[in-house]
């Protein structure tokens, strides 16, 4: 059975990007595990999903619209769910359904899109929240690093209990936490 996974990675704070939706703090810091850990992980996703602010910043950043080939690179032919409420640019060559309203509605196309494979939530984390509120959301997996931004755009702005700690991992100086999601 798939799994509907949110990784990411977070400050010491919580937050997910600072208060301009960067995540330059993220790349400053050491880590050994150069993707390898990622790489795995990205292995057992069949669907993504994502909200548009996660969309924006990945089209920008990357450079996506100039060099469509690298969504290909990162993502390879995962279809991906973007939740908005605006007109987002696709991205050529990429399986995108731009989408809007409740997850739960959308959540079964992700799951038989994803095959024997997980759902990944990339974020952000109201979107994440969406989708625990509909009893969706089965781990939480976090890269925490030790950084602190003060304010910005919070891991998860709910607040959800009961979390299981699974498993933990050092990866330079982050530490990787993954957590069940009990369901309710």
């Amino acid at each position: 059975m798939a799994l509907t996974q949110y990784c990411t990675a977070t400050t010491l704070d919580g937050f997910l990007a600072d208060a301009d939706n960067s995540l330059d703090w993220l790349f400053a810091v050491e880590r050994e595990d150069e993707g390898s850990g990622f790489a795995e992980f990205l292995a057992g996703v069949g669907a993504m999903a994502m909200g548009a602010t996660t969309y924006q910043w990945v089209l920008d950043h990357e450079h996506l619209l100039e060099n469509p080939q690298r969504w290909q690179e990162f993502y390879a032919d995962r279809p991906s769910w973007v939740f908005s409420h605006r007109e987002l640019t696709p991205i050529p060559g990429a399986d995108l359904r731009f989408v809007q309203g409740d997850v739960a509605v959308v959540h079964p196309d992700l799951v038989a899109a994803a095959g024997d494979r997980n759902v990944w939530l990339v974020g952000g984390g109201d979107l994440v929240g969406q989708f625990h509120d509909a009893g969706l959301l089965d781990q939480v997996i976090v890269s925490v690093a030790p950084v602190t931004l003060g304010s910005g755009a919070p891991l998860l702005p709910r607040r959800i209990e009961g979390l299981r700690l699974v498993d933990v991992a050092r990866n330079g100086q982050m530490v990787d936490l993954t957590y069940d999601v009990p369901r309710s």
